[in-house]
């Protein structure tokens, strides 16, 4: 019998946590900058341990995400979901996300006509988008 695991890949536990369907998903991710581990933007290769604090950006979401448990291999969704606690406060409601889906939407159809630099007024439009963004 193998004993308990102490120390995992980040890329491998976010796939063995099924947050990612693929370890290679997993490190673009961490590549990308979307994954936080103790507050500190994290690389694949990164070791962690039962007790570290993952903050991820999956779906226009944060995450908060404790670790409870590890693994190196997918695990049935019952069993994932004991590898990690989410903490349930939303940065960002349902509704407001449907908002900033749909502002997108029409900012890509306004930028479809456009044609070089913007002009001050678009340039003021885009500031508003942005500005409603943070």
């Amino acid at each position: 019998m193998k004993p308990p695991l102490e120390e995992v890949r980040l890329d491998r536990w976010l796939m063995a946590a099924r947050f990612y369907k693929t370890r290679s998903q997993a490190m673009k991710a961490c590549e990308g900058r979307k994954v936080k581990v103790n507050g500190t933007a994290a690389k694949s290769h990164k070791i962690i341990r039962v007790g570290d604090e993952i903050t991820l950006h999956h779906n226009d979401r944060y995450r908060d995400i404790r670790v409870l448990g590890l693994a190196e291999r997918g695990l049935p969704p019952p069993a994932a979901r004991e590898l990690y606690h989410e903490e349930q406060k939303q940065r960002i409601t349902d509704e407001d996300l449907e908002l900033i889906r749909e502002l997108r939407k029409l900012d890509r159809q306004n930028r479809a006509g456009m044609k070089g630099r913007p002009t001050k007024k678009q340039r003021r439009d885009m500031d508003k988008f942005h500005d409603l963004q943070r």
